[in-house]
């Protein structure tokens, strides 16, 4: 996932730490080395709000770097650094221990703890040095920070950083503990009493608009982050298996996922759920509303509200700068000082995808036992949607939707796969705008038939027929246009000229997802995703190592991005009656699980698609972003479709076609939320258990 400003790759992230580390939480993060130190010249720093307020962040013990023992982060939004005091000259042991106890929210407060494990009071200076540039997210990403610099000041145990550029913006750094403050640093001269210890909590307040943020870091305030995780798990579904692997992966998800949770709009605003951290910590469209599919066994609440605040931002006007148009879904929501020079607005809607997956998540919330009032709500924008797809998104009349940027300044490719150089043939060229990916066939095919499924059971039995037969008729168009015999797969796309764009890629394996596709072409498709070079034993890689631009480094050619596996094997399982498909499915899902907990059990956003013969761990890929939200909630879709949970609350019926790996041994959702009802299912194999079903509904178990 790119955003519309990528003028060149980041910068480096690490410092002097040894690697990064990444705590997110809403609209702030993060990024630090493993001693907690935040580096100027380098993509580190606190973020809010796609600025950032902390460009340099360093402690220093009477002037020396601390040495690193060990970083722990037992949430997203919070991480220890445990540090020593290099050992004095000509002594073995350090006897001193230095914790950094970080939480960020809305700022960052840091607790500096000092131990003296010694029998002898240890005298010192500890010192914290900070700077800001107040860049925005665009162009640190990119390394291309022009630094005007900041204003420093220092007052009463605290320190002020102002934008030169917008005095409006700025910083409040403030700590206990009595420190000398000059401008840029905070020092304080310590003695530690032999088995003491020593704290200062240091509290970093941004502000906007000449307004100071308020910053709530009490445990107990309805606020902070701890409170607001606490609240996310008593109202989310428990998922636990026996693999004790799987749970800490699930357990992962769900902190990663609360932790990625945005309100920033005031109380009974709708909760959305961000694209994912570093970069992405911010409304998108596609990867916010797959991210919301995704976690529906966990949470359908986030899936409502990633809904109206995308409805409220839908496009009204022709707009060719951001590329608005009447019914189109945006792809991005930017605050930073940058985002009207960038994206022509705070909102850039060049996406080809979001507008027909806005519908599909839609009808899927109503299957799911959202609120009737509420889905009723949003209709009207399913319908501007679907208009949109009709009219703007196919801009020939040929049936299929299709994309080319309005200007030079907008996204060249507009799917998901959206670098520069990710729609090629087989032996490598590029394909030419306009663009019609196939998969995208499928989400329109998918969209109409959930919107008609609604519109039948609301009593609109004519737009329900209408809405049937148009999506008929671009599953036989589809097949038509896009498959190719000879290969024996869908072509990636159609380019300006409606040739086949004939590479072999993942995003075929989504048209399964969708049920774009007959089950005489699944039976093909299903044995050129087992042996066409597309499974590199961690997932499914983007593009086939058989195509003429395949490269496991890349970003979209070869790469492997837990999302885009996991929906294929949603796919698979959909066509599981299809020989070799559920075989398939297992391997790819057992492999990705295998590369996850390789990572920490946190996925990335992606990894390199080398062969697993010759690579036996899982190969990271450079800039990869963690947490990504549609990679932290791709076990929640593996887990829902190994279970084949289909609930359908409007019918009262709940179905469940469980296919579980012998590895996963028990698996279990608790409280699991379906509109009135709250049930428990236990499942173990190909047997599953529900309490709680009310009596007036069916369980089916095809």
């Amino acid at each position: 996932m790119n955003e519309i400003f990528n003028a060149g790759p980041p910068v480096p992230v690490n410092g002097g730490g040894g690697g990064t580390v990444t705590l997110v939480e809403a609209s702030t993060f993060c990024l630090s080395d493993h001693l907690g130190d935040i580096h100027a010249g380098t993509s580190q720093g606190l973020f809010y709000r796609d600025a950032r307020v902390i460009s340099r962040w360093e402690l220093r013990l009477d002037g020396h770097l601390p040495e690193q023992l060990s970083v722990l982060t037992p949430e997203a939004f919070r991480a220890r650094f445990v540090l020593r005091k290099l050992p004095r000259q000509g002594v073995a042991d350090s006897t001193v221990l230095v914790l950094r106890r970080r939480m960020i929210g809305d700022g960052m407060r840091e607790i500096i703890v000092v131990h003296n494990l010694g029998e002898e009071a240890t005298a010192m200076t500890v010192t914290l040095t900070a700077d800001s540039d107040f860049a925005d997210l665009f162009a640190v990403k990119a390394g291309q920070v022009q630094n005007s610099g900041c204003e420093l000041a220092a007052g009463d145990h605290e320190l002020h950083l102002s934008d030169r550029q917008d005095p409006g913006r700025g910083l409040t750094i403030r700590a206990d503990g009595n420190p000398t403050t000059h401008a840029g640093t905070l020092s304080w001269q310590i003695v530690v009493p032999p088995r003491g210890r020593w704290q200062s909590t240091v509290c970093c307040q941004p502000i906007v608009g000449h307004r100071a943020v308020e910053t709530n870091f009490g445990d107990d305030d309805q606020d902070s982050p701890t409170f607001k995780i606490k609240q996310w798990r008593a109202t989310a579904t428990t998922l636990t298996a026996s693999d004790p692997g799987i749970t800490s992966i699930l357990q992962r998800t769900e902190s990663d996922l609360g932790a990625l949770r945005i309100d920033d709009q005031g109380p009974g605003s709708p909760t959305y759920v961000a694209a994912g951290a570093p970069w992405f910590m911010t409304l998108f469209g596609r990867d916010s509303l797959l991210t919301s599919w995704m976690a529906l066994p966990l949470d359908s609440d986030l899936a409502m509200g990633t809904l109206q605040q995308l409805a409220n931002l839908q496009g009204t006007q022709v707009n060719p700068i951001t590329e608005e148009e009447p019914g189109r879904i945006m792809h991005e929501m930017r605050h930073g000082p940058a985002g009207d020079e960038v994206l022509g607005g705070t909102v850039y809607y060049g996406t080809v995808d979001a507008t027909p997956l806005f519908v599909m998540l839609l009808a899927e919330c109503w299957r799911w036992g959202a609120d009737e009032t509420a889905i009723k709500a949003l209709l009207p924008a399913a319908d501007a949607a679907l208009s949109w797809i009709d009219h703007y998104g196919d801009g020939d009349s040929d049936g299929f939707v299709e994309y080319r940027r309005k200007t030079e300044q907008g996204l060249a490719n507009q799917g998901w796969k959206d670098s520069w150089d990710s729609i090629n043939f087989a032996d490598g060229h590029l394909a030419d705008p306009p663009i019609a990916l196939c998969e995208v066939q499928g989400y329109v095919y998918a969209a109409r038939q959930g919107r008609a499924d609604m519109a039948e059971a609301f009593g609109d039995t004519a737009t329900a027929n209408r809405l049937r037969g148009q999506a008929e008729e671009l599953k036989q168009r589809f097949d038509e246009a896009f498959w190719l015999p000879q290969s024996g797969w869908y072509a990636l796309a159609l380019d300006g000229k409606k040739n086949q764009v004939d590479s072999l890629s993942s995003n075929v394996a989504q048209c399964l997802w969708t049920g774009i596709v007959d089950d005489e072409r699944a039976a093909i498709l299903v044995d050129r995703l087992a042996n066409g070079g597309m499974d590199c034993g961690f997932g499914l890689r983007t593009l086939s190592s058989r195509m003429g631009r395949y490269n496991p480094m890349s970003y979209h050619n070869g790469s492997v991005w837990p999302h885009d596996t996991a929906i294929a094997v949603a796919g698979l399982l959909r066509y599981q009656h299809i020989p070799g498909a559920a075989e398939l499915a297992e391997r790819l899902a057992g492999g990705l699980l295998e590369s996850i907990l390789a990572f920490g059990a946190r996925p990335p956003e992606l990894f390199c698609g080398f062969e697993r013969s010759g690579f036996p761990s899982p190969v990271p890929y450079p800039t990869s972003c963690s947490p990504q939200a549609w990679a932290s909630a791709s076990t929640l879709l593996l887990m829902r479709s190994f279970l084949g949970l289909q609930p359908d609350v409007p019918k009262r019926t709940l179905t469940l076609a469980p296919r579980l790996p012998d590895r996963a041994g028990r698996v279990r959702l608790s409280d699991l939320r379906l509109g009135p009802a709250t049930v428990n299912i236990q499942a173990k194999g190909t047997t599953v258990k529900v309490d709680g079903l009310p009596t007036d509904w069916q369980l089916i178990q095809p």
